[in-house]
């Protein structure tokens, strides 16, 4: 195991507390909240405030963080040309089906997030841009697993914090490796309400010019809208636009 600075997990999970606080917290809460003194985290504050990720009110003294660490994560994705390529499919995708359409990256052990478009139907998915999940559970997650080599996924899964989600969650290796083969043969993956009940996801990887997944997209809807029947008639325009996302990134289809 790394070892960790206990001063920056401190500061990071002081981020991470305030990100789910929009109107900011007070020292006291923020305190009670990590389990730390409010000396200690008032120290900690004042170095992220003079960093700038972080900010004081001065109408209610509640500790708000910034945008800043919006601004770093966008320097990144802002060199990622898949979303001014993927934009135009996401949407004719969204089109053909009506129901909500995600563009994620691999991270690591994790996807996340990085483009949506909504559908129109009055029942919507709440996921949001910028959102981190697994990939053992996730339909993009899996489907990306599926196109790589057997020591990769054997690590990302030793790596993982494998929990149990929903009562549909693939927690043995063993059927996950069958599940994977299962995504090979198909060329898409399904979610099965493995990360959240009453929703039902399906998902395509999305490879580069080196012939690795780089990417993923899906199609998510609660599971009254996506039936059997829907997701066999989704899946081909789904391989499809997959398919076209990878030729614009230089994949040569074999």
């Amino acid at each position: 195991m790394q070892e960790i600075v206990q001063s920056v997990d401190r500061a990071l999970s002081i981020l991470e507390v305030l990100s789910n606080y929009e109107e900011g917290l007070g020292l006291a809460e923020l305190s009670s909240k990590l389990g730390l003194h409010k000396s200690t985290v008032h120290r900690l504050l004042a170095t992220l405030i003079v960093k700038g990720y972080v900010e004081q009110s001065s109408l209610t003294n509640k500790y708000k963080i910034t945008l800043k660490l919006f601004e770093l994560g966008n320097k990144k994705i802002s060199n990622i040309n898949i979303l001014e390529i993927a934009r135009p499919y996401l949407k004719e995708l969204m089109k053909k089906t009506n129901e909500v359409v995600h563009l994620v990256i691999r991270e690591n052990i994790d996807i996340i997030y990085i483009d949506k478009v909504e559908s129109e139907n009055t029942i919507r998915m709440h996921s949001k841009i910028g959102r981190r999940s697994p990939m053992y559970c996730t339909a993009v997650g899996k489907a990306i697993m599926a196109g790589l080599e057997e020591e990769e996924v054997q690590d990302i899964w030793n790596k993982s914090e494998i929990k149990q989600y929903t009562d549909f969650t693939i927690t043995d290796f063993n059927d996950m490796k069958k599940e994977l083969e299962r995504i090979r043969k198909k060329g898409f993956a399904i979610d099965e309400q493995e990360n959240e009940l009453d929703v039902r996801c399906i998902g395509a990887a999305i490879f580069d010019y080196t012939g690795k997944p780089y990417a993923a997209i899906s199609i998510s809807g609660p599971v009254t809208r996506m039936t059997d029947e829907k997701i066999e008639k989704f899946s081909k325009w789904l391989l499809y636009y997959a398919s076209e996302l990878s030729k614009e990134l230089g994949y040569k289809i074999k």
